[in-house]
């Protein structure tokens, strides 16, 4: 007969087929008979869990597939025997070499876990019989096809529905869960807690608890031992539970529990793996009930196409027949993988044509070759393993049933549906929260809960806070009315309870003042021994690797506090308001200026005129002394236009030197009287610092500081600075500030400043309420709010500013006044171009009056650079100097010039005085 079933327990009661059933494969029956006649049938060996609706699933749809082959199928059969598995994986032994050796399967399908897969493939391998799990493999292991190279895996990855869950935990921002599961052999083996624990910390969430319940079938009393397991999750904080791996039934006590015991109320999230999901289509109405909002996970699979409606409806009707007492008929992703695995057999017998089924390794190769498209999705594979990208309905159980949310693929992340669009792609979105479907939330909330528990007048936060602060204004401890109440105030206490206003939800909160250091009060919180802390605590990246810190609220930085000493007026402060730079460029510009002006008066002012060092003297007197006064009428309109842009300058340079010169008078210089830390490491001096911060530790193992001395309030610093025990101090900057505002002339910030993360308030690691206070915190900075505070607690900002500035920086430099000496030097060589050229073409226009000859005017072009030589030296040759005698003849209209007898040769005029008889003659003529 085609068809057996047997069991591996002995004794064990197998339900039989009904007779309609068995008249309905009558005629498989005698197609059996034939093949088997002439040595044509392929035996499938099926481990199964018949008792479970799973396996119930499984034996129906392998039992179609097989009749379908039959049907269709001339020259070959399949026969396939059920062997019913046990809860003890071992026993997987013994019942695949039963089928192998008394069966005489040429390949074993179906194990209800994957620890039994593997053991059933070692038994195989010795007859290299191929075995294909339905079980959903554990983590990948690159050695698998190695160790088992019979083995062939028709379940998707875990790895991927994992994925998916840490993708909804991101979309709602929840940062702590709870993993449940049950303490099966498939769970122990299948790596799904170290997965979910990884993407988790991929998307910034973590593990509160693990939850390990034992095996359903190994509990005397489940309800009873549900109900205590489930009040210890009511003392977690993590209000989101992920059922990892359960049976159906385990499932059910624990839901229920969860319900009786407001668990599954108003800021609870429940998420379901497929495990469970996959089921829904046939779960009892109580499940439903208590199952309420929980987002499940299911295997997607196609609904639409007509191969899968056809078979839907046929296995309806017989598993109707075959299993009457079952309420609901529809199947599941179960049966869909079942009946492709059987078609993946069935297409490799055909392909070898029933002839070759006896050789395992061919049969093992044309099952891998398998290229079709079943009824779970597409079925290839590559390395023994099933090549299909996962994709995962998103569903939310409410009312009597279910709803579609979406799907989620690592392809495109979230979708409202599996449609095509832009050339195939399909277009998805990164988060949950924004496809259009809304979730009916537990407890009927009408937002995401925060997926924690909220805390109550009963059980409140504990939150720490620094009970011995050195800079008080930060956090202050008082004594209230009544001898065991203590009243909390300072800057830090005002900006968490304008937190708490903006939050928009309450939180019950107590404060317990912590007498040890900031580092012990982190400590704490990362135990637990805290739920918070509230104060001004340096963010430090160890810190942040075992806590979580909010927005900082203040910035923070390290650097070194000295006395500071007056400097004493300098004989040459008179030289201080400018830069070297700058004196240079004003003599350069002003020596340029000088020459400028001589050049263009030294003719016709007689006030220039001479021997060239009193011309040079008088240039410089001109020009130094227009610095302070002005001058007398200069005659040439260019030096006029050069004189008022000089003296424009001189106006800037002067009103900006005595502005500089008389702040360095009027204000104090305040000096470090330490040099800096160099100083400090030569002369192994004493250097203080707060006792309860970190600062000790980094300037010991940092900065390397050797001689430490720790000082416990603020006002003893000053004590220990004006006794000499130390000689300097580090502070951070808020307590730099909170120090300097009432000893602002005494003290000084020297050195480079060691930047930090800043002050904020600390959580638990991954807590939830952590990103809704930094987000409050981000709201009190921008509305001002933080500001006013800090005007509140430290005054406005201070006028007194004796940072340590280098004194180079206060001085004017030529980066201020680049710009107008460009345009002086400028305007100065424009004028004396213009100047220059007019008397070279003044002079050409001489000597080309007084050329009779070719020759007189090329002698003309030399005598004009001699004529301009003389300009520069002086004007006229030294004979010209001497008395000379003038022939004036009207009626010749020239004028003629004379020299004593004793002159050796007659020279001409200067080039000025040419240019006034020229004029003349010109007028006579």
């Amino acid at each position: 007969m085609p068809f057996h079933l047997s069991s591996s327990k002995a004794g064990s009661k197998v339900p039989c087929f009904s007779s309609l059933v068995l008249a309905s494969f009558v005629f498989t029956f005698c197609i059996g008979l034939a093949v088997e006649a002439d040595n044509s049938v392929t035996n499938i060996g099926a481990i199964i869990d018949v008792d479970s609706r799973g396996g119930k699933e499984q034996k129906m749809a392998m039992i179609m597939a097989v009749q379908n082959f039959n049907n269709n199928s001339r020259n070959h059969g399949l026969n396939i025997y059920f062997k019913n598995t046990s809860k003890d994986p071992v026993q997987a032994v013994s019942t695949a070499k039963e089928l192998i050796g008394g069966n005489q399967v040429q390949v074993i399908i179906g194990t209800r876990t994957w620890e039994e897969a593997a053991l059933a493939s070692n038994v195989g391998k010795p007859a290299q019989v191929p075995v294909l799990t339905l079980a959903a493999a554990s983590r990948t292991q690159p050695t698998t096809q190695n160790q088992w190279p019979f083995l062939v895996e028709m379940a998707t990855d875990s790895q991927e529905q994992i994925n998916c869950i840490a993708a909804i935990v991101n979309s709602y921002h929840w940062r702590k869960v709870i993993a449940i599961h049950e303490d099966n052999s498939y769970f122990a083996d299948s790596g799904l807690l170290p997965m979910l624990s990884e993407a988790l910390q991929n998307v910034g969430a973590a593990i509160e608890y693990d939850l390990v319940l034992p095996p359903f079938s190994s509990l005397s009393d489940p309800e009873g031992f549900v109900r205590q397991e489930a009040a210890e999750l009511l003392r977690k904080q993590s209000r989101v539970f992920i059922v990892l791996q359960s049976s159906l039934e385990l499932a059910t006590h624990l839901l229920r529990e969860a319900k009786r015991i407001g668990l599954m109320g108003r800021e609870s999230v429940w998420i379901l793996t497929d495990s469970i999901s996959d089921f829904l289509d046939s779960v009892e109405p109580n499940f439903v009930s208590s199952a309420q909002g929980a987002i499940g996970i299911k295997s997607y699979y196609s609904e639409s196409n007509r191969q899968f409606l056809d078979f839907k409806d046929q296995f309806r009707k017989n598993f109707r027949l075959e299993y009457p007492d079952e309420d609901n008929w529809d199947l599941g992703i179960h049966a869909l993988k079942a009946y492709d695995s059987i078609t993946a057999i069935a297409g490799a017998v055909k392909e070898l044509g029933g002839n070759n089924t006896s050789n395992p390794k061919m049969l093992l190769n044309e099952i891998l070759s398998s290229n079709f498209t079943g009824l779970s999705g597409e079925i290839r594979f590559r390395s023994g393993k099933l090549k299909q990208k996962s994709m995962f309905k998103i569903i939310n159980i409410v009312g009597r049933s279910y709803k579609e949310l979406g799907l989620w693929s690592s392809q495109f992340n979230f979708s409202e549906n599996h449609v095509e669009k832009k050339g195939g792609v399909v277009i998805g979105v990164d988060s949950m929260d924004e496809l259009l479907s809304l979730v009916n939330w537990p407890g009927e909330l009408n937002r995401v809960p925060k997926g924690w528990e909220m805390p109550t007048d009963v059980a409140p936060m504990r939150i720490g806070i620094p009970g011995n602060n050195s800079f008080p204004v930060f956090v202050k401890v008082k004594r209230g009315h009544n001898p065991n109440e203590k009243e909390y105030d300072g800057f830090c206490i005002d900006i968490f309870e304008e937190v708490i206003k903006v939050l928009g939800y309450p939180l019950h909160y107590e404060f317990v003042p912590f007498n040890g250091s900031y580092s012990e009060l982190v400590e704490n919180v990362a135990n637990k021994s805290f739920d918070a802390a509230v104060g001004d605590v340096t963010i430090l990246a160890d810190r942040s690797r075992t806590v979580e810190f909010t927005q900082p609220f203040m910035e923070s930085g390290l650097s070194m506090l000295v006395p500071t000493k007056i400097e004493p007026q300098m004989a040459w402060i008179f030289m201080k308001p400018f830069t070297r730079n700058m004196w240079t460029v004003i003599l350069a510009i002003l020596l340029y200026t000088m020459f400028v002006i001589w050049f263009m008066e030294h003719q016709s002012n007689p006030e220039f005129k001479g021997p060239w060092k009193v011309q040079l003297a008088t240039a410089m007197w001109f020009t130094f002394s227009s610095l302070f006064f002005a001058h007398g009428e200069i005659k040439s309109n260019y030096t006029k236009m050069v004189v008022v842009v000089w003296l424009f300058v001189v106006l800037i340079l002067i009103s900006s030197y005595e502005a500089n010169l008389a702040s360095m008078l009027t204000v104090p210089r305040l000096e470090p009287s330490v040099a800096g830390l160099d100083w400090i490491m030569k002369t192994n001096a004493t250097v203080g610092c707060d006792g309860d911060s970190f600062v000790e530790d980094y300037l010991r193992n940092v900065i390397r500081l050797p001689n430490i001395k720790t000082i416990s309030s603020q006002d003893h610093y000053s004590k220990e600075f004006e006794s000499g025990n130390i000689s300097a101090a580090y502070l951070e900057l808020p307590y730099q500030n909170v120090f300097l505002k009432d000893h602002c002339k005494e003290y000084i910030v020297t050195g480079p400043t060691y930047s930090f993360g800043g002050l904020g308030f600390v959580f638990q690691k991954n807590s939830p309420i952590a990103r809704d206070v930094s987000e409050a915190i981000l709201t009190l900075m921008e509305d001002g709010k933080l500001n006013r505070l800090k005007e509140k607690w430290f005054g406005p900002p201070d006028s007194c500013s004796n940072s340590d500035v280098d004194s180079e920086t206060e001085r004017l430099s030529l980066r201020s006044f680049w710009g107008l000496y460009l345009v002086s030097a400028a305007i100065s060589t424009l004028c004396f171009l213009i100047f220059a050229l007019r008397l070279l073409k003044t002079k050409y226009k001489v000597c080309e009056k007084q050329a009779y000859d070719p020759a007189q005017i090329v002698e003309g072009v030399p005598n004009t650079m001699v004529s301009l030589g003389q300009h520069f030296h002086g004007g006229r040759p030294k004979s010209l100097r001497r008395r000379n005698t003038f022939n004036l003849s009207q009626d010749a209209g020239t004028i003629e010039l004379g020299s004593p007898p004793d002159a050796s040769q007659i020279f001409q005029a200067s080039f000025l005085q040419k240019l006034e008889l020229s004029e003349i003659i010109e007028h006579n003529t």
